[in-house]
Parts: structure tokens; sequence; C-alpha cells
């Protein structure tokens, strides 16, 4: 009877009268004692309101409901498919819906739904992977935005790898200290590409001085991002790079002349196809003409195969008279070895990328100098 009087009621009722009686209904739903039976005909009667002409209404009914953790599952899914001022709400503040609800949503949703699920609070790993894989642009920028939801490594790698080629995206995800290596070298590789296809720069510069350029960047950003990956992430981004045909000599060079051996005895284990215990016992201990042939399978060039040889044992050196916890460098000592390692252009030309590690090497300790110096005057 009830129920029955308030859809008479709601035939002819203004919509603000229509809204505080939906609001009403919400709050008596969760928290007023009833019979079972005034609890269904409360719950019709809901339902029956989501079909309102009047957005008024539903947005009523969706602020009773949306913070309450009993507002019942069903109707909740239902607001969340109204108009974007109604379905907002709910989706950024139900603790009703559940993962499954989120992804569901996200899936049939379009794009203002997704961005709303994007910002919703804590938002779990497995419905950020669900966004990152359908979502547009727009929602993937607001879910870098939410500093709460949870991304895990393999979500911001797909983010860098499906828009790596949006500056918006690439700047966001630069900023996160949790960014995995293979991310930022995918996001370097599309900077790269930016760079090459700027039509301002290929005309001053040229294309062949832009191509030379454009290479000696990538090699230096390549080596650094190699240096600072984690030991776990090393393997996956050597894969990356070898599929890429980016483990060149010039990378490893600058690789082994920092001191990166983890990478650099990973990538010769990815390049030879030897087993990682082999390669390292080789790298750490084994005799000039081991190490020459070790790197003569993983494709080193004869004619540059004496550089990185004697690159090796002069980094060998570096680690048994550093300290511990400096990073040793080899770039000074290899090129004191330079003329007898300099026998042809290819073998010159490396040596010549180490002369130029070891002047930005010299340059870094000077500005560390200098900083310490203002530091210890105040």
């Amino acid at each position: 009877m009830l129920v029955k009087a308030f859809f008479r009621w709601s035939e002819t009722a203004k919509a603000c009268d229509r809204a505080r009686a939906a609001n009403a209904l919400g709050r008596a739903y969760l928290h007023s004692p009833m019979s079972d039976e005034d609890r269904r005909s409360t719950y019709v009667a809901m339902t029956y309101l989501l079909d309102d002409p009047s957005p008024k209404v539903r947005l009523a009914l969706a602020e009773a409901l949306a913070l309450e953790p009993q507002a019942p599952r069903v109707l909740l899914i239902n607001l969340c498919e109204d108009q974007p001022e109604v379905a907002s709400l709910v989706i950024l503040s139900s603790p009703v819906l559940q993962d499954r609800d989120l992804v569901d949503l996200a899936g049939r949703g379009n794009g203002m739904t997704r961005a709303f699920i994007a910002a919703r609070p804590r938002l779990s790993s497995a419905v950020a992977a669900a966004l990152v894989e359908i979502g547009d642009l727009p929602e993937c920028l607001v879910l870098l935005d939410n500093h709460s939801a949870d991304l895990s490594p393999f979500s911001l790698l797909r983010l860098a790898e499906r828009h790596g080629n949006e500056d918006a995206i690439r700047g966001a995800l630069l900023e996160r200290d949790d960014l995995p290596a293979r991310a930022r070298h995918l996001i370097l590789s599309h900077v790269a590409q930016a760079f090459a296809e700027a039509g301002l720069v290929r005309f001053a510069l040229g294309d062949g001085k832009l191509n030379r350029l454009n290479r000696e960047i990538s090699t230096n950003a390549a080596a650094t991002i190699a240096g600072e990956a984690s030991f776990d992430d090393i393997p996956a981004l050597v894969e990356q790079m070898q599929v890429n045909g980016q483990l060149t000599p010039a990378l490893l060079i600058e690789i082994l002349c920092c001191g990166k051996a983890d990478f650099f005895a990973c990538a010769i284990e990815a390049l030879s196809g030897l087993q990682e215990r082999r390669v390292r016992s080789i790298l750490a201990t084994g005799r000039m003409h081991a190490v020459r042939a070790l790197l003569l399978s993983a494709g080193i060039d004869p004619a540059i195969a004496p550089v990185f040889v004697e690159a090796v044992l002069l980094w060998r050196h570096a680690v048994q008279t550093t300290n511990p916890g400096d990073a040793p460098s080899i770039c000074q000592a290899l090129l004191e070895k330079s003329t007898k390692l300099s026998s042809g252009d290819a073998a010159r030309q490396l040596l010549d990328l180490v002369e130029n590690l070891h002047r930005q090497e010299e340059r870094r300790n000077a500005r560390r100098y200098a900083a310490y110096l203002v530091v210890d005057a105040a």
C-alpha cells in the first residue's frame, strides 16, 4: 500500500519534492528500523526512482547512498551509468563497488566513466591495469595524477608502450620514482624519435649531424638508464635493448667504463648465449685469451676486441683498489693505453668515445668539488 501511494504521489509531485523524497527513502532504508515488507517496498520505490526524468531526483538518491557501505549494490551500479554528475558521486565515493564492478564499468562505459574510475581514491592495481589497457590518453593522465592509485611496474611499462609518444604521458611517467628501467628506455626511444622528426631541428642541423647527435644522446641516455636499473630489472632491460638492436659497442664500452658490471655481464650473456655463471666467471677471473674469446662470441668486432679486453682487465683492478661503495671508473687508465689499442679506425672511434666520457667525468667531479667547497665555507 505504501508503494502504491508513493507511485501515485510521484506522478504529480514536483521534481524538488521527489528529490527530497528520494533522499529520505535512501536514508530510511539504511538507518531506520523496518519490517522486511517495508524494506522491500522501500527498495522497490528507490528502484523506480532510477527512471525518474529529473536528474535532481537521481542525484538526491545517489547522495543518500554513495558513502554508505550497506547501500544496495545493484542500485549503485545503475547510478554509476547515469549522467556524469550522478555517476561521479557514486564511482568516486562508494565503498560498495568492488574491483570487478569497476572493471566492468570501465569496459562498457565511455571515457568520462573511465576518468571517474581513474580518479577514485586508493584504486587497486587490478583496476588500474584494466584502465591502462583500454583507456585513452585523458583517462591515463587522470590515472597518473591519482597518486593514491596502485600502479604496478607492468602497468607503468604498458603506459609507456601505449602512450609514450605523448609528451604529457612522458612527463608524468618520468616524475615517478617507481618507473621501471624498461619504461624509461621506451620513453627515451620516443623522445629520440620526436627529436629526429622535428622540422626546425632538422633544418638547423642537417640530416647527417642530426642523426649523429641523436645516436650520441640516445647512447648516453641509455647508458645512464642501464646504470641506474635495479639488479632485478636488468635482464628485462637487456632483452628489450637487444630486440631493438641497441646493445651496441658504444653502449657497452660506456657501461663498462662507468663500472656497471652487472649490466655489462648480462648483456654479454644475452649476446653470447652462454650461461650466466660462465660469463661472470670469465669476466671476473678469466685470462686475457678467455675474455677475448667470450667477447668475440658475443659478436664484438675483432678490430675493437682489444679495447674491450683491456677495459675488462682494468675494471677488475679498479674493483680491487677502489673503496667500497665508490663506482670505479677506468676511462683515464684506458686512454693511457690508447697507443697500443688504436690500431684501426673502429678502435680509434671507440677510444674517442672513451675520451669524451672522461671529459664529462672530469666536469662532474669539478662541479661536485665546487659544491663541496661552497657547503664547507657556509
